[in-house]
C-alpha cells in the first residue's frame, strides 16, 4: 500500500501541503490542467524554489485578478461539482471544504449557508485543497499519516478582526487531534491546513513503518528560528495493518477491596472504555497493590475518568497518548474477521 506522512514541525497550510506534493514529484504542468476545468476566475498561480533555513522547498502562492466577491459554501460546491476532476476528488475536496465551512459556522454561531469566503482566500483554499487532493490520487496515495500538530501563541490578523491564536476554526477542526503549544508567535497551523489534514488522515503520530521513495519540502511563509517547511514522506507500508492513537488511562491502587475490582472493570467498560485490566503490583514499603490500566478513545477521556473516579479509590491517574497498530475487523455472518492486508489471519464467534 503507498501511503505518505506528513511531517509538521513548523505547521501545516494549503500552500505547504501544495507545495510538498509539487516537490514531491507532482507535474505543475498536469495541475493546471486539471485547475482549468475549475470556473474560478483569473488567477495565476507562483511556484518557485525557496530556502527556509537553508532547506531548499517549494513555495505556492495563488494570485488572484478579481473583485472581492465573497463565495458561500453552496457556490464553492458547485464550481466543484461542475467541473471535469475526477468523482474521488470531487468527493474529497467537498469534504474538506464542507468540514471547513462547518468549523466556521460553529464558532461564529451562523447557519451553514450564511457562511462566506473572502474572493482572494476562497480561490485560494479553492487552489489549496482541490490541488491536495488531485495530487494524493495522482501520486497514487492510498493512505495519509500525520505528525502531532504544534500551535502558535499570541494573536493573529483575521478578516474578522484580531483573534487568538491558533483561530477559533482551527481549534474547532484539531479537536480529538493531538496537538503542543510553542512559544512561536505566528499562525502555523490555518484553517484550510487543519481542514485537509484533519479531513484525510488516517492517524496522528510517529512515521509509521515505511518503505520511503521520495520526499518533498513544502516552504511555508515565515521566518522562523528553524526551517518553516512542512515535510513529506512517500513510500510503500511495510506492514499493512490499521494504525490509530487511543489514551492510556492508569493509576496504583493499595486500599481497595480487592472483591470490587471486577465491579470496577464492568463499570469503565460500560462507560465507553476499549480496554481494561488491572495488574498486580509491589509498591514502596512493599505494599501489595494492583495498577488499573484503562484505553480509551480521546474523545471518551472525560466519562472514562468520571467512571474511573466513581468505580475505584484513586485519587489521580495518568495518561498518555499510545500509538495502536492492529487488524482491521469485519463482522460478517454471526464471525469476527480480522485481516492483515488482504490475509485472514483469524475467525471468531462474536
Amino acid at each position: 500500500m503507498r501511503i505518505a506522512y506528513f511531517d509538521c514541525p513548523s505547521g501545516i497550510a494549503g500552500n505547504m501541503i501544495l507545495g510538498a506534493l509539487i516537490d514531491a514529484g507532482l507535474d505543475p504542468g498536469f495541475l493546471k490542467r486539471k485547475f482549468s476545468t475549475l470556473d474560478i476566475g483569473p488567477w495565476t498561480l507562483d511556484i518557485r524554489k525557496k530556502s527556509k533555513a537553508g532547506v531548499k522547498g517549494t513555495s505556492l502562492e495563488v494570485k488572484v485578478k478579481s473583485q472581492d466577491t465573497p463565495r458561500g459554501l453552496r457556490d464553492i460546491l458547485s464550481i466543484i461539482k461542475r467541473s471535469r476532476l475526477s468523482t474521488n476528488v470531487k468527493r474529497l475536496s467537498t469534504m474538506i471544504f464542507r468540514r471547513l465551512a462547518e468549523a466556521e459556522a460553529k464558532v461564529h454561531a451562523a447557519p451553514l449557508d450564511t457562511i462566506h469566503f473572502h474572493e482572494v482566500g476562497a480561490v485560494d483554499a479553492i487552489i489549496d485543497i482541490v490541488g491536495a487532493c488531485i495530487g494524493l490520487e495522482k501520486l497514487g496515495i492510498e493512505k495519509i499519516y500525520c505528525s502531532p500538530l504544534p500551535h502558535g501563541k499570541g494573536t493573529i490578523k483575521h478578516t474578522h478582526g484580531i483573534l487568538p491564536n491558533p483561530a477559533p476554526a482551527t481549534v474547532e477542526l484539531l479537536k480529538g487531534i493531538p496537538t503542543y503549544q510553542t512559544n512561536i508567535q505566528k499562525e502555523l497551523v490555518t484553517p484550510t491546513g487543519a481542514a485537509i489534514i484533519s479531513t484525510l488522515a488516517e492517524s496522528f503520530g510517529d512515521l509509521p513503518r515505511m518503505k520511503v521513495e521520495n520526499m518533498g519540502y513544502g516552504a511555508g511563509t515565515f521566518n522562523l528560528p528553524f526551517p518553516n517547511l512542512l515535510r513529506i514522506f512517500i513510500g510503500e507500508a511495510q506492514i499493512p495493518a490499521e494504525r490509530d492513537a487511543v489514551l492510556q488511562i492508569e493509576t496504583n491502587i493499595d486500599d481497595m477491596d480487592p472483591k470490587l475490582y471486577d465491579r470496577a472493570i464492568a463499570g469503565i467498560m460500560k462507560a465507553g472504555a476499549l480496554d481494561a485490566s488491572v495488574q498486580p503490583i509491589r509498591m514502596k514499603k512493599f505494599r501489595e497493590a494492583v495498577k488499573l490500566v484503562v484505553l480509551c478513545r480521546p474523545e471518551d477521556k472525560d466519562k472514562i475518568l468520571d467512571a474511573v473516579f466513581t468505580e475505584t479509590t484513586t485519587i489521580g491517574v495518568r495518561i498518555y497518548l499510545v500509538q495502536r497498530e492492529k487488524l482491521r475487523r469485519e463482522i460478517r455472518a454471526g464471525k469476527k474477521i480480522s485481516y492483515l492486508g488482504p490475509q485472514i489471519k483469524s475467525i471468531k464467534s462474536e
